[in-house]
């Protein structure tokens, strides 16, 4: 069968989990990629630019990243004769649509979905669940699968097939900011980092500035560096990326849908240490980590189903000084991370059920005409540029008050 995977494609997660799909299917199926709009492209990049990639022209939107241009679309469709297309985290609904029209089977990769945009999976011909989480909303609708998300434990691996401690004098905790360090709680970790009193060290892989993101805590930042207890990193780092650099992961996320680098770092024998909220702590348990208490939940502007968690400070603060008191302890959570990842994350041991999903999704029968309807007047009446119109205005609104606030203080501090 010739399969296309729309997606994403560039060094970022949700394209890794396009790669492994592709690693598998290509065993049994022809696969084209549809490199779609989204952050960033790697074109010309030798490890992205492939010769089963297609560039989708790019459009620009201010309400969504994933637009796909129809007659572009239209074109690698009849080219590649695809028969069934994947769409990884697409939020943009005509692109399904389309391939329904054309009696083209339809797949979705759970992750982004409202309360009000829940029924419109149902246009699709099968769902992957990758969380325990994401399959209790849509295993109602007959077309779900759950499919327990896993990582390449051959790439992910520890640095020395005798874990042991990085540095013998401290213990060195570790965290992947990536492109959205306010979602994966960075100010968070850095605040209680601070406050710990331990001889620790805090690694920090981004892809963005930090002071920039976070300009209030730039002077925490910058004397956290100063005593040398912070190291930055700010850089793209291919796969399989710097956990190796760590001994403990510290994943204080206020949302995710997967948890993806939760797996890469228990692979490459990394304890973990994460909010006590899904799915997040799907991947931990006594052996492997600690769970951290959540302070409150909150929903997200955009009215993602899921609310946010944010985690308590001190809670952090207190198992980060336990980590760094008990080495015996870190290095026992190391060496089990690495087992639990042999025995139940090793994705090459979920081939077979993938490729049963996409049997049963190619056979599959679906009568969505009803919900086309309604996904169509979704699109259309404006309620999704309403939506991002208002979270654009809510932003602006934060952005000036702390304008305001910095100018009175710099106008206190002359006077």
């Amino acid at each position: 069968m010739n399969i296309g995977i729309v997606t994403t494609w560039f060094e970022r997660g949700a394209a890794h989990v396009s790669r492994q799909f592709v690693d598998i299917l290509k065993e049994k199926h022809n696969i084209f990629v549809y490199a779609r709009g989204g952050e960033n492209y790697a074109k010309n990049n030798p490890e992205w630019d492939l010769e089963y990639v297609h560039w989708g022209k790019v459009i620009t939107s201010p309400f969504v990243i994933t637009l796909i241009d129809k007659s572009d679309f239209s074109f690698w469709i009849e080219k590649k004769n695809i028969q069934l297309v994947i769409f990884n985290e697409q939020h943009w609904w005509l692109p399904v649509i389309w391939c329904n029209a054309l009696g083209i089977k339809t797949l979705a990769y759970i992750d982004y979905y409202t309360n009000q945009t829940l029924p419109f999976f149902k246009i699709y011909d099968g769902l992957i669940c990758n969380t325990k989480r994401h399959y209790s909303l849509f295993e109602k609708f007959g077309n779900a699968h759950y499919l327990p998300w896993g990582t390449s434990i051959s790439l992910y691996k520890p640095q020395k097939e005798n874990i042991e401690l990085v540095d013998d004098q401290k213990i060195i905790f570790f965290h992947s900011a990536g492109m959205a360090p306010f979602r994966k709680g960075t100010d968070l970790l850095l605040k209680s980092f601070e406050a710990a009193k331990i001889n620790s060290k805090l690694i920090i892989h981004t892809q963005v500035n930090l002071a920039s993101v976070f300009p209030q805590l730039k002077n925490l930042i910058d004397h956290l560096l100063l005593e040398s207890r912070l190291e930055i990193i700010e850089k793209t780092v291919p796969a399989p990326g710097l956990y190796k650099e760590g001994d403990i992961y510290v994943y204080p996320s206020r949302l995710d849908g997967i948890g993806l680098t939760i797996t890469e770092a228990l692979s490459s024998g990394l304890g973990i240490l994460v909010p006590d909220n899904a799915p997040m702590n799907e991947f931990v348990n006594k052996d492997t980590g600690l769970t951290l208490k959540i302070d409150k939940y909150y929903s997200r502007e955009d009215g993602y189903y899921w609310p946010l968690c944010e985690i308590c400070e001190k809670d952090l603060t207190n198992k980060l000084e336990f980590l760094a008191e008990n080495r015996n302890e870190v290095l026992r959570l190391k060496i089990n991370s690495r087992t639990y990842s042999e025995k139940s994350l090793d994705w090459n041991k979920n081939k077979g059920t993938l490729l049963s999903i996409i049997d049963m999704t190619a056979n599959k029968e679906n009568n969505a005409s009803l919900i086309i309807s309604q996904i169509i007047k979704f699109e259309n009446t404006g309620v999704r540029k309403l939506n991002i119109s208002y979270i654009k205005y809510f932003k602006i609104i934060k952005l000036l008050l702390y304008l305001n606030k910095k100018f009175k203080s710099l106008s206190t501090n002359t006077n």
